[in-house]
């Protein structure tokens, strides 16, 4: 392993962090979306990551889907709500996200520390050369 591969691994836990955040901050935005029974319900979106070969890093895999039953929820009032009151909603632990949101939002945090150390020391590198 090169000092440069340091950067070049942080990099792909950067893409696969950022991407986490992408669908957990979907996930949190829709929680509360309601559809008519006659529709699907919003699917949750998850990550699978997948280790790379070598020193490659880690790449996003797939992208995976929740229930489209989603939830049953009794809501009478509701303009979507059918003639027994029913709607459907997507099946997301809220909980659950925002736990997945801080974990992913630290990963980001952490890969990109390593960029900004690994950058440095070639800094310190390259002044020791010219010096």
């Amino acid at each position: 392993m090169t000092a440069f591969d340091a950067i070049g691994i942080a990099s792909t836990g950067l893409t696969v962090h950022r991407k986490w955040l992408d669908a957990v901050s979907d996930n949190i935005a829709n929680v509360n979306t309601v559809k008519s029974m006659d529709d699907t319900a919003f699917q949750a979106r998850y990550v699978e990551v997948q280790e790379g070969a070598g020193t490659s890093g880690a790449f996003v895999k797939a992208d995976r889907y929740g229930s489209e039953a989603g939830r049953v929820t009794y809501l009478p009032d509701h303009p979507l709500a059918d003639a027994e009151g029913y709607v459907r909603m997507p099946d997301i632990d809220l909980g659950a996200q925002m736990a997945d949101l801080i974990m992913a939002q630290r990963g980001y945090q952490a890969n990109a520390a390593v960029v900004d150390r690994a950058k440095t020391a070639y800094e310190a590198a390259l002044q020791i050369g010219r010096g």
